[in-house]
């Protein structure tokens, strides 16, 4: 008779795969936000690009500092996008080797550990650089001091 899996073992297998693909549509969301907020600098930077040869004196160094913090930003973000991808195909891959150890009746669950534990610590980088972008874009934004002052 031909080897076949319980459908028990086929459940277990797919409920232990649960967390790791909830945590992928936790990436799915941080990539969204990743994506949006690249666009935003992006629209930003070709706004200032075009103002750039018009400027002249303060106003033209404030753009120029502007567009280096821009530039900053774009390549931070770029770098947390990476990181939370590579994070995703790690995630994928546990499930897929969980299934895989299953149906061979493979017994490589250091590997599975191994490879969850990476998805996570890319994760966590992906979102220390998320955190560091954000302390940057918070650069670019200096209120003047009269504007806070109570109406005299």
């Amino acid at each position: 008779m031909p080897y076949s899996l319980a459908v028990t073992t086929i459940a277990e297998t797919i409920q232990l795969s649960l967390s790791p693909v909830f945590m992928l549509a936790g990436i799915g969301a941080l990539l969204n936000v990743l994506a949006g907020r690249l666009s935003r600098v992006i629209d930003r930077a070709r706004a200032l690009e075009a103002l750039h040869p018009r400027t002249q004196g303060p106003e033209h160094d404030r753009h120029v500092w502007e567009l280096r913090l821009l530039d900053r930003r774009m390549s931070i973000i770029n770098a947390a996008l990476f990181l939370a991808v590579s994070s995703a195909v790690m995630t994928c891959l546990v499930v897929a080797l969980l299934f895989v150890a299953e149906l061979a009746k493979l017994h490589f669950g250091t590997f599975v550990a191994l490879a969850f534990i990476l998805a996570m610590m890319l994760l966590i980088a992906a979102l220390v650089s998320f955190m560091i972008e954000v302390r940057v874009s918070l650069n670019a934004i200096h209120i003047r001091p009269e504007l806070l002052e109570r109406g005299r």
